[in-house]
């Protein structure tokens, strides 16, 4: 079938909506609603599609689309509910379940004939985790169902005028209802204003006398201090006391108008480390900002690798054993990974290879594994040359240490999506286990790099030199299932994103038990060495950083262009970023 995805931007549900669909043989083309209703209609009409479907939409279908097509509008709340901010009320009004629906486009918006609908549970999470999770699972089944009955031609679907279907409008969520009173507000209320808002809007407040976003929120069990109060830092996040107890916020945004020259996410410490002081300005405790990598006063208040299980802080790196098995946890927000995020990930690295185990299981938990070096903070730099190249070099460190693991079995379990330098992290690993559910981006090739992280050594050894080269020059999403198929990933997890852990367990504790597994660890080694005397790690690194280098240090290379507007989320590129041919994907602008 030929299918027209219009989204607004091709984010993680666009992209596994397109990928499974091509997947299934359908010929697949997307246009950026974002490029206006013109570039809209063009699309439709060169593409001339059997089923338009808008898996992420923000703004209404031009009307002689949806008249003159069947439209399908993916909305993220079950049938009834209507409005543009349907998981941020969910989460806000602390809902045990919620629903995707897929829905005919009409002249009312989310009031549309029901072609499918998905349920599930809602665990306690960001809204940006649950949408790339639960939501995207649900939807992704709802969107199969729904492409099933329009191509058997028999179904009818379900009008939301049913007295069964009780509709509700909620309307958009603003900041006035996100807004923590610090003084009365409990931890629990706190945690759900931020996750309700993560990762878009942020919760709006008020630090060191400027407003800023507050972006994500986990709990702190032994901190305290008056409410409102700034208490430490921790890797880049900042604690802050509640009525009850206290909060990680994990990153901050200035606000646009503050003037700020870096108005986008990044680790909430150096934003605030940034803020010039100014008299009269205090965080509640009387402190004043300094430049670095934390406002002055706050002490860095670290949580041990080896986090007891009943502790409930926020650590972004753990590690556990059991049995024969190390677990190394890491879970970066959007899976960025700046140059401090390597660096301490590589020492939890080595730290794990000073424990007695013969599998080490790398990831492992909810949401994304990696996305590769952290262009936010780049941005920010003053230097955003040198930070990608430190950036890139801090990487490759982390992807080199575990190339060269050879007394014990590495495994990538990648419970979340993946692209550039993380799926390149992910191979380097001798087996890689992915939730069947998970979306990997294994090129660079839309920031207008050529890539590193040894990508030259791991890629073609897993899927050979030609099928490398097509994955990084085409340089679309590939499915989980494509990616068992191609020897990009050894197994494939049909688990759900809670099941996920539990099920990694059991498998790594199977692969530690296995017989022969002291001499699959030797023949890895032989191989290791086999492979450097061909040509060694080294030289791959040289290559690749020899090109790297090029590109970050030239300002009129098109990666910091890319970088900036996609960091700053504006508009470039292409309005017709990938389309299906016959099998065959020609690639776009990121």
């Amino acid at each position: 079938m030929d299918i027209l995805l219009v989204a607004s931007a091709f984010n993680s549900l666009s992209q596994r909506v397109f990928a499974e669909l091509s997947d299934r043989g359908h010929r697949v083309d997307v246009v950026l609603a974002a490029h206006g209703a013109e570039a809209v209609r063009a699309a439709v009409s060169e593409s001339r599609p059997e089923l338009i479907i808008a898996p992420m939409l923000k703004t209404a279908l031009p009307d002689d689309v949806w008249r003159e097509h069947t439209c399908l509008i993916v909305h993220p709340g079950p049938p009834g509910d209507r409005g543009p901010s349907a998981l941020d009320w969910a989460i806000a009004e602390d809902a045990s379940h919620w629903g995707v629906t897929v829905l005919q486009a009409g002249a009312a918006m989310d009031a549309g004939d029901v072609w499918a609908a998905e349920s599930f549970a809602v665990p306690p999470v960001g809204k940006s985790d649950l949408y790339r999770n639960e939501v995207s699972d649900a939807a992704m089944a709802a969107v199969l169902l729904a492409v099933q009955r329009y191509a058997d031609g028999s179904f009818k679907p379900s009008s939301q005028n049913d007295p069964a279907i009780r509709v509700v409008w909620r309307d958009f969520f603003r900041q006035e209802r996100r807004r923590i009173d610090w003084e009365n507000d409990s931890t629990e209320t706190v945690l759900r204003s931020l996750r309700a808002a993560d990762s878009q809007p942020g919760v709006l407040d008020e630090l060191l006398g400027r407003e800023v976003f507050l972006h994500g929120g986990a709990p702190e069990d032994q901190l305290r201090g008056h409410p409102g109060d700034l208490l430490a830092t921790r890797a880049g996040a900042v604690c802050r006391a509640t009525r009850d107890g206290a909060v990680w916020i994990l990153e901050l945004r200035p606000r646009k108008s503050s003037g700020d020259p870096s108005p986008f996410r990044r680790p909430a410490a150096p934003v605030l480390a940034s803020f010039p002081a100014s008299p009269g300005t205090t965080t509640g405790s009387e402190r004043p900002p300094r430049s670095g990598d934390r406002p002055a006063g706050l002490p860095e208040v670290t949580a041990p690798l080896e986090l007891p299980s009943e502790r409930k802080t926020w650590t972004d790196i753990r590690y556990r054993c059991h049995g024969d098995v190390g677990f190394l946890a890491f879970s970066f927000p959007g899976g960025a990974m700046s140059t401090s995020h390597c660096h301490r990930l590589l020492a939890a690295y080595r730290y794990a290879l000073t424990r007695p185990t013969s599998v080490l299981v790398l990831g492992g938990s909810r949401d994304f594994f990696s996305n590769g070096i952290h262009l936010n903070v780049i941005e920010a730099s003053a230097d955003p040359a040198g930070e990608s190249w430190a950036n890139l070099n801090a990487m490759n460190d982390l992807v080199e240490a575990v190339l060269r693991t050879t007394d014990r079995l590495v495994v990538a379990a990648l419970g979340g999506n993946a692209a550039a330098g993380g799926v390149m992290l992910a191979l380097a690993a001798d087996e890689v286990w992915c939730r069947d559910g998970v979306v990997l981006n294994p090129h660079y090739r839309r920031m207008g790099l050529y890539g590193s992280e040894y990508w030259t050594y791991s890629l073609p050894r897993r899927v050979g030199s030609e099928t490398a080269q097509r994955l990084t020059t085409d340089a679309v999403p590939v499915s989980a299932a494509s990616a068992a198929r191609i020897g990009l990933v050894d197994r494939l997890v049909p688990a759900s994103v809670r099941e996920f852990p539990d099920e990694v367990e059991r498998m790594a504790a199977a692969l530690a038990a296995a017989p022969g597994l002291g001499r699959r660890i030797a023949v890895k080694a032989a191989a290791r060495r086999t492979d450097e005397g061909w040509r060694p790690l080294a030289e791959y690194r040289r290559a690749e950083l020899a090109r790297m280098h090029t590109v970050f240090f030239d300002p009129h290379a098109p990666y910091h262009a890319l970088r900036s507007a996609f960091v700053r989320k504006l508009p470039h590129g292409s309005a017709r970023p990938l389309s299906t041919a016959g099998g065959q994907v020609a690639g776009g602008v990121r």
